[in-house]
This record gives C-alpha cells, sequence and structure tokens, in this order.
C-alpha cells in the first residue's frame, strides 16, 4: 500500500507542478522515448543475470509491492518450533527427534507451526542443525561459523536480485541520454521545419532526458530499497534460529535459550515474553492473541 501511496504521490506531484507551470502534457507523451529506456535497461539487465535471477527479481518486487516482511506469527511459530526441538533434545531418544527432521512434513512438531513449514529453506536450515547437534561431536564455536558461512550465502543469493535491479536503475539517466540524442537527431533532420516544429521534436527529445532521471530515482530506487528491506526482514528468521540453538549448545536450558533468539527481533515487531510463553504452552497460535 505505501509504494502506491507514494507513486501516486510522486506523480501527482511532478505533474501537477508542470501543469501549474505552464506546461503541456501533450509534450510528455512520448511513448517511444519510454520504449528506448525502459527497453535498453530490461535488455540490459536481462543479459546481465542469469535466468533464475531474472525470476527472482520478479518474485522480489511481487513481495515488495505486497510487503511480505515476517509477521508476529512467523516469529512466534519459529520460536515454538524451536522450543518444542530443544525440549525433546533434552527428553527423548536420538530416533525420536530423527523421526522429526528427517521428515517434517510428517512431524507434528512442524505442521503446528504452518508458516515455518512453508518455508522450506528455513525448515531445511532448522533440521540440518538440529541433525548436527544430536550427532553430538561438533563445538558450539564451529557449529557458529558453520552457521554464519551459511547466512552469509543465504544473503548473498537473497541479496544477487537486488543488487541487479541497483545495477539497472543506476544506468536510466544514461539511457535516457541516449534517449535525448537519438531525438535530437531526428531533430536535426528537420532542420529547415519551421521553429514551432523544430521547438516540439526538441522538447521531445529532451522528454528521454527527464524520463531516465524519473524512472531512476522516483520509481526504480525507492522499489528496489523496498526490496532490500523486506529481503533483509526474511533472514532475520535465520539469525533467531542461530542465537536459539547456539544458546542451548552452550548450555541455556530451552526456556532462556528462546529468550536469546527473541531478543535479536527489533523491538517493534518482537513478541512479548507472555505471547512467548503462551507459545510454548499451546503451539499454533496460542500467543498471537496476547500479542496483538
Amino acid at each position: 500500500m505505501n509504494i502506491i501511496i507514494g507513486l501516486v504521490m510522486t506523480m501527482g506531484c511532478i505533474l501537477g507542478g508542470f501543469i501549474a507551470m505552464g506546461g503541456h502534457m501533450a509534450v510528455l507523451n512520448q511513448p517511444f522515448e519510454l520504449v528506448i529506456i525502459g527497453g535498453a535497461g530490461i535488455g540490459g539487465f536481462i543479459m546481465g543475470n542469469s535466468m533464475k535471477t531474472v525470476k527472482d527479481a520478479g518474485k522480489a518486487l511481487v513481495e515488495a509491492f505486497k510487503h511480505k516482511v515476517p509477521k508476529q506469527r512467523e516469529y512466534l511459530d519459529t520460536l515454538g518450533v524451536l522450543y518444542s526441538l530443544m525440549r525433546d533434545l533434552r527428553t527423548k531418544s536420538r530416533n525420536e527427534i530423527e523421526s522429526h527432521i528427517d521428515n517434517p512434513d510428517e512431524s507434528a512438531i512442524f505442521q503446528s507451526a504452518p508458516t515455518v513449514l512453508k518455508n522450506k529453506d528455513l525448515t531445511a536450515f532448522i533440521c540440518d542443525y538440529v541433525r548436527l547437534i544430536i550427532i553430538g561431536n561438533a563445538r558450539s564455536h564451529e557449529i557458529e561459523a558453520l552457521m554464519d558461512e551459511e547466512i552469509n550465502t543465504i544473503t548473498h543469493d537473497k541479496m544477487h536480485s537486488y543488487n541487479s535491479l541497483a545495477t539497472m536503475g543506476d544506468a536510466f539517466p544514461a539511457i535516457g541520454i541516449v534517449a535525448a540524442v537519438l531525438g535530437v537527431i531526428k531533430a536535426m533532420g528537420a532542420i529547415t521545419e519551421s521553429p514551432e516544429v523544430l521547438g516540439g521534436k526538441i522538447a521531445a527529445a529532451l522528454v528521454g532526458t527527464m524520463l531516465g532521471i524519473f524512472l531512476s530515482y522516483c520509481i526504480v530506487s525507492p522499489l528496489i530499497a523496498n526490496v532490500k528491506h523486506v529481503r533483509e526482514k526474511q533472514n532475520r528468521l535465520y539469525i533467531i534460529v542461530k542465537q536459539t540453538l547456539l544458546a542451548y549448545m552452550n548450555g541455556s536450558v530451552p526456556q532462556v535459550a528462546l529468550e536469546y533468539g527473541r531478543k535479536t527481533i527489533s523491538s517493534y515487531e518482537r513478541p512479548s515474553i507472555d505471547a512467548v510463553e503462551q507459545e510454548m504452552m499451546n503451539p499454533g497460535g496460542g500467543g498471537e492473541s496476547k500479542a496483538a
């Protein structure tokens, strides 16, 4: 919603200000300038990236429009799954725990947290490190180093589409100059025309420069800033898992280990201690009503 509001405000102020100063909207109606700039920018983006990155960029833009950041339910589900697994690690046999992490789709623990189960990458991350804890040979600092390396890899993969979109956005002003130069070339071909006709063609050429700067700084840059924000928020779930499991490996009881994970959530999004405790007693929805 913020993207739509911001876009309407931006367009309204720019076009409204142009009209207020006496400009004519017809001059800005240069669709082929937009074809040159947009087509060259998107073409360069496709040329410079794999199809996987192109598809992920589309997915990232959709996530930005929907503001698909983790909600409190996802934080509570993640903490609830971790608590259940840590509790079982202390009280149940290795075979019982392995049944949960080897087949999370059939696990009652993961089924009680549908937002975690839906996130296949996060589910795999949790299962992999719980499996290492079960094995028992790895020390906590070794696990921490491995987690950091994997989270860095996940972050790099998630942010690759952002970096590619940022490169495309940075190129739009220069591509706008290309469109403007092409417009000037067209205008010079009509140098014998009347001043009114020649002036219109030069004005149309200058629209290319304006469009390139407008697309870069008023459209693409805000959008990709939102992409970065959403992807960074999504990666916060991995930090929660990391800090919780490391605290458990270093001797904290499950209830205390959860607090290490809870504290990594931004203060304005962080579930209360009461909500987390309610989630431990009633996984899958008990804490949400209190936290609301």
